[in-house]
């Protein structure tokens, strides 16, 4: 993971928190794992939070050097995801195509299942985290089937944590299997060794960082 610079990603975890979009408990995960927290995309629901989150890709790209023609934002998580970014890229001066997939393939317009902007040259994947890598690799052939080249993949949380393939636990994780696997680089504003830095400094909520530390502990790579 090309990691962000680490006062970037402990204002990210902050905002995160602030927002309600981080949250401290348990959780469980598709891995059917009992998290001590929980981010959920979804809840950078308004303008404001939505513009913020936009700025911290955007930073978060500029400064990884990575090189890429045009956004795709996989449906659903990802288009408002691309669009934003794409309007805050825009603003500093980095004009960039967006497209994004729909679910279902239209059978009148323009039809298909690509949105927007036309799908050509080094194409960045945006998304809001990596759980088993199933979305990327949907994009993957989405992006290859028109004859453009994914050149990577940015996302605001790396959990940081064992891939589960059919129950069983692997030593790397998704976004390291995204990496490996199918070769491209993977841009996180924050990482879950952001988190616990976080805790570190946050007395109110120092309570949390055990479970947390302990869930690194076991699941961590």
């Amino acid at each position: 993971m090309q990691s962000s610079s680490q006062p970037l990603a402990q204002e990210f975890v902050a905002f995160a928190v602030e927002a309600g979009v981080l949250r401290f408990g348990e959780f469980k995960t598709k891995a059917g794992r009992l998290s001590p927290y929980f981010f959920n995309a979804g809840l950078f629901d308004d303008g404001a939070k939505l513009g913020r989150l936009a700025g911290f890709y955007a930073e978060s790209l500029i400064a990884s050097g990575l090189a890429f023609d045009m956004i795709f934002g996989p449906a659903y998580k990802g288009i408002t995801l691309a669009a934003a970014v794409a309007i805050e890229l825009a603003r500093r001066g980095h004009n960039k195509p967006f497209a994004y997939n729909r679910k279902e393939a239209k059978d009148h317009g323009e039809g298909g299942t690509l949105v927007g902007a036309p799908v050509k040259g080094r194409v960045l994947i945006i998304d809001d985290v990596i759980s088993a890598g199933t979305s990327v690799r949907e994009s993957l052939q989405m992006i290859q089937a028109v004859g453009a080249t994914p050149c990577g993949v940015a996302i605001a949380l790396d959990r940081q944590e064992k891939a589960a393939e059919n129950g069983v636990d692997q030593p790397w994780s998704a976004v390291q299997d995204v990496q490996q696997r199918l070769g491209l680089p993977v841009v996180a504003i924050a990482g879950l060794a952001d988190l616990l830095a976080y805790l570190d400094a946050a007395p109110a909520l120092a309570a949390h960082r055990p479970a947390v530390q302990a869930y690194r502990e076991r699941y961590g790579v």
